[in-house]
């Protein structure tokens, strides 16, 4: 039996949106989830009791950058990366492509894999589909994920073409060294802008059965409804019986916009990102407490939020004269404050998808979210 499964809940009668629970070998948790990302073993500001406070059940980590920084034998001689850094529940790990393409010319890509120089110390390392699996595995992460090749945006379609069916071969190669039977590895879909490649991309990695599987190569520069409609032409032929993610996507129009077409599982820097520039999310949009109209505004940056700073009156003046004297308490705030509002968002996603109710919920948000009229809210229900 596969270390990770999927269970499908319900399905939205109309839009096709999807309710599970994802099980892994550190804990079971309610699909459509957001992951809050801790690409170096943490994530930025936030323990690892906070992080359960406010509801993560599975947080990200990176294997480029803990390949460099400490290096995955150090991790491995800690007990994992679970005991590393103190984190019980589940944790899915990056396999490293999308940071070595993105260095550009500090890189050289052939079919064994990827030469480049890091970003620290300008060293020369190496990454393969082996090479990737071998550090994942000494990392223990629960969700793996396969070596592949991120396309720019744009790239022409010969380019396309020749980097996809690369990543096909690479995920068989991850397919044959992964040995670890306590973790899942998961192929990533590529093929650009390009409906026919992402369909022949799907439907190859869909031949290969694996646990899960992820859809990349969006959320690059590209117009939104050509991310869309690239979407939904990679989802449309995965799995019905996997959990499907969608990479690197982390605000809430693009979680209805992702969980309509049948995405279970997002994950992004964006909300702990925004919140060291300042930045508030709310369901009436987004709040930049720099400005000068919160200066005496003693209201909380959200009435009904549970997070920490809400919770416990932490007013809109006093965080934005925190964030004015750069005082790390009040990006730890806006943080918890961010990771609170994606957490409590996906369960009020997920319970109209229960309810068929995922249409209604969607039209409202999408149409009130950037006008700050949004009438949605948190229901008394109640995460680089």
């Amino acid at each position: 039996m596969s270390a990770i499964t999927y269970e499908l809940v319900h399905k939205d009668e109309r839009s096709g949106a999807r309710a599970g629970i994802l099980h892994t070998p550190h804990g079971s948790f309610p699909t459509p989830i957001f992951m809050p990302v801790g690409t170096q073993a943490t994530v930025k500001g936030v323990s690892p009791d906070e992080l359960k406070n406010l509801g993560a059940g599975i947080i990200l980590s990176n294997t480029y950058h803990l390949f460099l920084r400490p290096g995955a034998e150090l991790v491995k001689e800690a007990g994992g990366l679970h005991k590393f850094m103190h984190w019980d529940r589940a944790i899915l790990t990056d396999s490293g492509g999308f940071q070595v393409f993105s260095l550009g010319e500090l890189r050289k890509i052939t079919e064994d894999g990827v030469t480049f120089r890091s970003h620290i110390d300008g060293s020369r390392k190496f990454l393969s589909p082996e090479v990737s699996m071998d550090v994942q595995m000494e990392l223990g992460s629960d969700i793996v994920m396969a070596f592949d090749e991120c396309i720019p945006y744009p790239a022409d379609y010969e380019y396309a073409k020749d980097s996809t069916a690369r990543t096909a071969r690479w995920a068989e190669r991850c397919r044959l060294r992964m040995t670890a039977e306590h973790q899942g590895l998961f192929g990533i879909v590529q093929g650009g802008m390009h409906k026919d490649l992402r369909r022949k991309s799907a439907e190859e990695l869909s031949a290969m059965d694996f646990p899960g599987y992820a859809v990349g190569g969006l959320s690059v520069g590209e117009p939104p409804e050509l991310m869309y409609e690239m979407l939904e032409c990679s989802t449309s032929l995965l799995p019905e019986d996997k959990p499907r993610y969608l990479m690197g996507v982390g605000t809430p129009d693009y979680f209805v916009e992702g969980v309509m077409r049948g995405i279970d599982m997002f994950d992004c820097v964006y909300p702990t990102r925004v919140a060291r520039n300042g930045m508030a999310m709310t369901w009436q949009g987004r709040l930049v407490m720099k400005n000068a109209q919160f200066a005496h505004d003693h209201s909380v940056m959200e009435e009904g939020c549970g997070c920490y700073a809400c919770r416990n009156g932490y007013t809109r003046a006093y965080i934005r004269h925190l964030v004015r004297c750069n005082e790390i308490f009040g990006l730890r705030l806006l943080s918890l404050h961010n990771l609170w509002f994606l957490q409590a968002f996906m369960r009020e996603l997920r319970q109209s998808i229960l309810e068929d109710r995922f249409q209604e919920f969607r039209s409202e948000f999408l149409m009130n979210y950037h006008t700050g009229k949004s009438s949605s809210g948190y229901s008394g229900r109640e995460t680089e």
